[in-house]
């Protein structure tokens, strides 16, 4: 009997792009509330009580609402917000962050899906705190740019409705400048960093598809290590992963400009180390689909792993 998958808040923008990588497929089943009846809160409790596997696609405190009102130890659920990425008791979502993770999922009743920013943040530093690359005091400073689908649909509207009252034009803006992003606790937390990451996000006029830097002075590194260090490292971490690859430095050599939509409609995360070995400098670079590996891609990965599922179906 197919697992039936209840999606809570399937009309936004998360919640849309999970729905139609699952609508078709002939391995689970799903549970819908149409959109006058989600604020029910009976009607509610009773489809995240009859669910196999719930994915929460709410703001934060809608998320722990939500599951509170889960009666049934069994149904295991699957939180895209922010609510429980730190959080004791759930485990983080992201199945390549060591050997274990993806077996940890598997067992998890309860599994926090990874922000988009964190997830390429910490693809790229966790590895490198592991091996003993970066330390534990790293005073680590990351940039990124994504789509405007990343700031859901009052973002899209911003963008895109030239009827809506804060429509903009402008090509590029960065914000998240009190330097209290959502994701810092995250990046921080699942890096393995004693010390609190300067982040500055920011975003392109383009719907999605997203870029994060890590930018390295190599020779203030304990061992003054070199790029090709830094790459074995990542390619030794993530050596068989599906959704996790670190580019060729040979590849690298030859990339000229990186276009943050390159991994579009797809679950994939490419890292990159790119230096300047005279100069001792190193800039490591996560790309990815900020709705495929950064959202909605992510969760319908790990549902797969905790229904117990080939991690790849439905994903590209």
């Amino acid at each position: 009997m197919k697992a039936q998958v209840f999606i809570d808040g399937e009309h936004g923008t998360t919640g849309l792009q999970i729905r139609t990588r699952l609508e078709g497929r002939s391995d689970v089943g799903l549970m819908s509330l149409a959109q006058e009846d989600r604020r029910n809160v009976n009607l509610r409790r009773e489809m995240l009580n009859d669910a196999d596997l719930v994915i929460l696609c709410l703001p934060d405190d809608a998320a722990r609402e939500a599951v509170s009102l889960i009666e049934k130890p069994q149904v295991k659920v699957v939180d895209a917000s922010t609510a429980h990425r730190v959080a004791d008791g759930w485990i983080y979502g992201m199945p390549e962050y060591d050997k274990k993770q993806h077996d940890k999922i598997a067992d998890a009743p309860r599994v926090s899906n990874p922000g988009c920013y964190a997830i390429a943040a910490i693809g790229l530093m966790h590895p490198l705190v592991a091996a003993g690359l970066i330390p534990l005091d790293f005073p680590a400073t990351i940039n990124a740019i994504s789509g405007y689908s990343g700031g859901g649909k009052s973002m899209i509207a911003e963008f895109e409705d030239k009827t809506d009252e804060t429509f903009t034009e402008v090509p590029f803006r960065v914000y998240g400048t009190k330097l209290e992003h959502k994701h810092v606790l995250e990046i921080q937390k699942w890096s393995g960093l004693n010390v609190r990451p300067l982040f500055v996000p920011s975003v392109g006029r383009y719907y999605k598809g997203m870029i994060v830097q890590v930018p390295l002075q190599l020779s203030t590194l304990p061992g003054r290590p070199k790029a090709l260090d830094i790459h074995h490292a990542l390619a030794t971490h993530y050596d068989g992963c599906r959704f996790v690859t670190v580019a060729d430095p040979a590849d690298v050599e030859n990339i000229d400009l990186l276009m943050p939509e390159d991994l579009n409609d797809t679950n994939e995360l490419r890292l990159h180390v790119f230096c300047n070995e005279e100069h001792g400098q190193a800039v490591l670079v996560g790309l990815l689909d900020n709705l495929g590996k950064g959202a909605s891609g992510q969760a319908v990965q790990n549902m797969n792993i905790m229904l117990g599922l080939p991690e790849e179906v439905g994903l590209l």
